[in-house]
């Protein structure tokens, strides 16, 4: 099979979806008003609800949405052969992940911008939103300290992204201050940060030597680069959002929208053929293919992470309600572009059988974390050679693209952290931990010890095996809540529904495996946890019901 077709199929089917399937959502089962007015001009206060530019709101939404998850997934569940993966990415992503994503963001729109965990309560009950938001705090602290991990092991292996990404703060904040200060519109000063970016890498790959942290009195150089991460998070977590996060996501996703450019053009040129086995059913040592791969790659098919980011910060910056068509369902197709490029790389970027099974010979070897974004950055990295790109740039490039989209998911996990404690504060009457600072204190705190834990960063990977699961999990909630509401406004639910009951089952069936294996292998911290999720979610389905069945009798 020649990659090029994988791309244009995709490429292909992601367009028809959006133009047809995105616009029956939004014109018959959500009925996108332009006319109303949206939570982040009624309660517009500068700092979280900004009326942005819909080109802006865009690449902070996909930028928030991505990270380095569609890259890291994908990479792992080519293990199982490239067509299920390809084929859960394409029609997880169009009937999915997009329909997921884009109600998650009208649900929160009619709730006056409500967090999907906080709207449980006036679509379900009291209870329900207790825990949900449970749920959704420790999927959040998994986030946190996970990515952290996997941004220190980058800068760590690819020392020349470090000057550019530090840059980048400057520049956005530059952008930033030109865009909502001096009024400049968005086209020049985004023209300028792009080439300015490029610059930087270009410096930092062949002009400057590469910035390397060795043992402080923090720890290790990995150590210490995860108390530097956490403290911009915080950093960018606090601060108005357009001053830093916006502008930093709208650069991060032009410089994907040219990296991705660059690959497929490569991909166009080389037109490379796929040598990974189509199929393979038992990989030495993995799990069985259901229901391990719809857990394995869930950003870039569904995501239950997307929820919190659609109804968390992205619903407080939308300037008109029709703009969620294109920055929910839309975002998703990118993103599930995305993956099928990261698919492609990780199959056509090696010339032989023999190269990749190196990479994928048992499930051990395919689930190392920094193995597979090592084996994507240098696949996509000779696509992008291939477009007359010297190799070390070529690289330099993709590596700053996957820790640049990284950092932005790590510090829009904080903020929403923050908005999580801060809801927990009012729902007990704690005050205190509704202030900005302290509630992005203590979201901060909380992922430092967990991805500190076990020395030097290990603790957050400890918890990396529940994380799959329990997003997958959040993603059958948020269609439930979805579902719920089109159910209270008679709208047809079968196009979230049939999504959710599926997402439920395998959610559910592969979180019962892994308490198994966890409890054969004596890992009682991991049982424990998966146990205490398992139930949360069955007490949220039974809450679900027992309102579905108080509305039906009082019909």
């Amino acid at each position: 099979m020649n990659a090029l077709i994988l791309a244009i199929i995709s490429f292909g089917g992601f367009l028809l979806a959006y133009r047809f399937y995105a616009t029956f959502l939004a014109e018959k089962i959500f009925a996108l008003d332009p006319g109303s007015r949206t939570p982040a001009h009624e309660f517009e206060d500068g700092v979280d609800h900004v009326p942005t530019l819909k080109s802006i709101l865009f690449g902070h939404h996909f930028a928030s949405i991505a990270g380095a998850a569609p890259i890291v997934g994908p990479a792992i569940g080519v293990i199982w052969g490239w067509l299920p993966a390809f084929l859960w990415v394409v029609f997880g992503t169009i009937f999915l992940g997009a329909v997921h994503d884009f109600g998650s963001l009208v649900v929160s729109l009619r709730h006056q911008g409500k967090s999907i965990g906080e709207l449980t309560e006036d679509i379900i009950g009291t209870r329900a939103r207790n825990l949900f938001l449970l749920i959704m705090f420790f999927l959040l602290l998994v986030v946190i300290a996970v990515f952290a991990l996997v941004i220190a092991l980058m800068l760590n292996w690819y020392p020349q992204t470090v000057f550019p990404i530090a840059c980048e703060m400057i520049i956005a904040v530059v952008v930033g201050y030109m865009v909502y200060r001096m009024k400049t519109g968005v086209l020049i000063p985004t023209v300028i940060a792009v080439i300015v970016m490029y610059a930087t890498i270009y410096m930092g790959t062949y002009m400057l030597d590469p910035i390397v942290l060795g043992e402080t009195f923090l720890g290790s150089g990995l150590t210490t680069w995860i108390y530097i991460i956490l403290l911009y998070s915080f950093i960018a977590s606090v601060l108005p959002v357009w001053l830093l996060l916006q502008p930093r996501d709208h650069i991060n996703a032009h410089e994907l929208f040219i990296g991705m450019g660059l690959m497929y053009l490569g991909l166009l040129i080389i037109r490379p053929e796929v040598v990974a086995p189509a199929v393979q059913l038992h990989p030495e040592g993995a799990p069985s293919i259901y229901p391990f791969l719809f857990v394995t790659i869930a950003c870039g098919a569904i995501s239950g992470f997307h929820s919190l980011v659609s109804s968390g910060t992205t619903v407080k910056q939308l300037d008109n309600e029709a703009h969620a068509k294109m920055i929910g369902y839309g975002g998703m197709l990118a993103e599930g572009a995305l993956a099928t490029i990261a698919i492609i790389a990780c199959t056509a970027g090696f010339a032989t059988v023999s190269l990749w099974n190196e990479h994928y010979a048992s499930w051990g070897a395919a689930a190392g974390l920094l193995p597979k974004l090592t084996a994507f950055v240098d696949g996509a990295g000779s696509f992008v050679e291939a477009c007359g790109i010297p190799s070390e740039f070529a690289i330099a490039i993709i590596g700053v693209v996957v820790v640049s989209f990284a950092m932005t998911t790590i510090d829009t996990a904080t903020r929403l952290q923050r908005y999580v404690i801060g809801e927990i504060g009012s729902n007990y009457n704690v005050n205190i931990i509704r202030n900005r600072y302290i509630g992005g204190a203590i979201a901060v705190l909380t992922a430092l010890a967990l991805a500190l834990a076990k020395d030097a960063g290990k603790g957050g990977m400890i918890l990396w095996p529940v994380f799959g699961t329990t997003n997958q999990l959040l993603a059958a909630l948020a269609l439930l809540v979805i579902t719920m509401y089109l159910m209270q406004t008679k709208k047809p639910i079968i196009y979230t529904l049939i999504p959710m009951i599926f997402m439920m089952i395998t959610a559910m069936a592969a979180m019962v495996l892994n308490i198994r294996t966890y409890y054969n292998a004596g890992n009682w911290m991991l049982t424990g946890i998966g146990i205490v999720i398992f139930v949360l979610a069955l007490w949220l389905l039974f809450e679900a019901w027992d309102a579905y069945r108080n509305r039906a009798v009082h019909r």
